[in-house]
């Protein structure tokens, strides 16, 4: 059962993959009402639609990733970069307030 879906799903394309992902996400909210009024048979169909909605989600991360160019090595420097001044600036503030906070005591 599931590989039906997940093949339904990939033969998609990205407009009906957002299509998909807007329905699914308005029947998991209906639905979460539904089980709040005590309707017990919502409870299976939420959980099958909240995984339908994690399957589709994917997909269309997967389709961006692979649209997106790739500047792996770049992107990784510059979080490195940006890393370590923020680490240097954190630790410039600590030791600031440790300064300021010693003088008090005294």
């Amino acid at each position: 059962m599931p590989t039906k879906r997940m093949s339904k799903i990939r033969e998609a394309g990205s407009d009906e993959l957002h299509a998909q992902q807007k329905e699914l996400s308005e029947q998991i909210f209906r639905l979460r009402f539904q089980l709040t009024t005590g309707q017990a048979e919502a409870l299976k169909r939420l959980r099958d639609s909240k995984k339908d909605l994690a399957r589709v989600k994917t997909l269309i991360r997967a389709q961006q990733l692979a649209a997106a160019p790739r500047h792996h090595k770049s992107s990784v420097a510059s979080r490195a970069v940006s890393t370590s001044a923020v680490a240097g600036a954190a630790k410039k503030s600590a030791s600031t307030k440790l300064r300021s906070h010693s003088k008090r005591k005294a």
